[in-house]
């Protein structure tokens, strides 16, 4: 006999919700709460990425209170098993990721197996299972940072990947957390096409798949989901932008270097249309990121192609998830500081797709959109994939 259960996948860099507690971190998870009412999930998985802000040491105190809010609010009550893992122990610098992972089971939902990687077997979820520090010692979760000569260009990164796994009813799948790296310049970003930090993503990314899907385990169906850091192809996208403007390159005095780029309309009485610099993407029609959920610019979205041959990702309907203004009353406002992109997504491993789109007619609807769209949640708006799994009782 078949049924089905009702998945809810979160990807959620919170990072701005611990430098700024208070109104945003209360608005996030009304919105949370909202979108679980709305999907009624059996099984819902939250992966959260820089947990603790950028000013960690002093926040992660914080942090913890953000996940014992979520397990402890009346909303998740009838959830009844709980694991948790969150990688807070920044002193320890070589494996410090700051993700941090919530698993939630719906007291309707049987046969729910989590995967012991010491023991390489299942075992059924029972409980609480709560763990905050380094993860080392916890063997039902893999966590690894990303060796140091993946980004030549930075001197310190708390990137890396989580992954954990499962069996819901005889569905197995593994669920993989993933921090990839940013942009850390503008005016390098528009360099090359495809850009070095692209280049970065790409060999960090294609690490994790083969580590997730190397022999040491059997290969499961898997979700990747995360703050990818993915951005559009800035080069060709400025191009674009600038097509009928004069382009000014104003270099440093001392050296050779680009400190900004400046767009001008060539009639208008030369407004600047386009202002770059390293930490400032400033461009005179921003609602071309919003309109028609920005996708005018989703040709610009690149990084993804170079692994259609493992993965896929449902159709993009929602506006670029990054960078939101933090000023609680601009919340479909984009930050001018970066080129709005979409970092924040929930991919899949072709066989994860097949099966949750092999449904034959009855055809439940397969939902992949961000969360709080008119609330300003922080700089990054969660992103979410819902879709019901088809499992066999047998």
């Amino acid at each position: 006999m078949e049924s089905f259960t009702d998945v809810l996948l979160v990807s959620a860099n919170v990072g701005s919700l611990f430098d700024n507690v208070g109104e945003i971190q209360t608005g996030w998870l009304q919105e949370l709460y909202k979108t679980i009412h709305k999907y009624k999930p059996q099984f819902i998985a939250l992966h959260f990425q820089e947990v603790g802000g950028k000013d960690y040491m002093v926040n992660m105190g914080n942090a913890e209170n953000f996940f014992w809010n979520i397990e402890s609010s009346e909303e998740m009550k009838d959830f009844d098993r709980v694991c948790i893992y969150v990688d807070n122990e920044f002193r320890a610098e070589d494996s410090f990721t700051a993700l941090g992972s919530m698993y939630f089971i719906h007291k309707t939902l049987k046969n729910v197996y989590q995967y012991d990687f010491n023991v390489k077997d299942f075992k059924a979820v029972l409980g609480q299972d709560k763990h905050m520090g380094a993860l080392d010692r916890v063997t039902t979760v893999e966590k690894e940072k990303f060796p140091k000569n993946f980004w030549p260009d930075f001197k310190w990164s708390r990137k890396g990947f989580m992954r954990t796994r499962w069996i819901i009813h005889n569905q197995g799948l593994d669920l993989v957390n993933i921090h990839l790296f940013h942009d850390a310049s503008n005016l390098i970003a528009c360099n090359s096409s495809p850009s070095i930090y692209s280049a970065n993503r790409k060999n960090a990314l294609r690490y994790v798949i083969n580590r997730i899907s190397d022999n040491r385990y059997t290969t499961l169906p898997f979700f990747l989901f995360g703050d990818f850091n993915f951005r559009l192809d800035t080069l060709s996208l400025v191009q674009h932008l600038s097509i009928e403007a004069d382009v000014q390159t104003v270099k440093k005095d001392s050296s050779n270097e680009v400190e900004k780029i400046i767009c001008e309309e060539k009639d208008n009485d030369h407004q600047v249309l386009l202002h770059i610099e390293d930490k400032l993407f400033e461009y005179l029609h921003q609602a071309v990121f919003r309109e028609d959920n920005g996708r005018a610019l989703l040709k610009y979205d690149k990084e993804i192609a170079a692994f259609h041959d493992v993965m896929r990702e449902e159709d993009i309907k929602f506006p670029p998830s990054y960078p939101y203004s933090e000023d609680y009353n601009k919340p479909t406002q984009y930050m001018n500081t970066r080129c709005p992109a979409w970092c924040d997504r929930v991919l899949m491993s072709h066989t994860a797709h097949e099966f949750i789109h092999g449904r034959g007619d009855d055809e439940k609807s397969v939902v992949y959109n961000t969360i709080g769209p008119h609330f300003c949640m922080g700089d990054h708006k969660p992103v979410f994939l819902s879709f019901p799994l088809k499992t066999s009782n047998h």
